[in-house]
């Protein structure tokens, strides 16, 4: 089946991602978690918190492009420390990343309406216990709101041009 991406699709999806309890939502293109390939837009808003993570299978790179709004990539080396932080603009000078697999990484939405298109490797499997970052907080935690925060300000400085 052929799916057009479109403002259309953009705009339900940020809709969703509005009133979605993690102020983020998928729309998958791949036809179900077993697939090889997945190719999804995600809708995040900010103050979604997806707490720092890497994927050690050495099939698990993943790309992000950013379609619309602006989106904060930070890694972190292994201890916990933050260290580079991204800025990736819809139509900006950086737009998307290539992440390669073992890298601890968090993104999130740095204003209102952000959507991204990421593709990685399937079949799809939940982040391991080695794979979550021991140091930071769980997502729904009363510290994570205070981390993403300080994440965010790592970020600080003018958004897209």
């Amino acid at each position: 089946m052929i799916r057009l991406i479109d403002q259309s699709l953009l705009a339900d999806l940020i809709g969703a991602a509005r009133q979605a309890p993690r102020l983020r939502v998928h729309r998958n293109f791949h036809p179900d978690d077993a697939s090889p390939a997945h190719r999804l837009l995600i809708a995040i808003e900010p103050g979604s918190y997806v707490p720092p993570h890497r994927h050690l299978n050495p099939d698990k790179d993943e790309t992000l492009l950013v379609l619309r709004g602006s989106l904060g990539v930070v890694f972190f080396e292994a201890a916990g420390q933050p260290g580079r932080c991204h800025v990736l603009c819809a139509g900006g000078e950086s737009l998307g990343i290539d992440i390669p697999h073992g890298v601890y990484h968090t993104v999130f939405a740095l204003e209102t309406g952000t959507v991204f298109f990421e593709a990685k490797a399937g079949p799809y499997v939940p982040v391991s216990a080695d794979e979550r970052a021991a140091w930071a907080p769980a997502e729904g935690s009363g510290e994570a709101a205070t981390y993403l925060e300080g994440l965010m300000e790592r970020c600080a400085g003018p958004l897209c041009d």
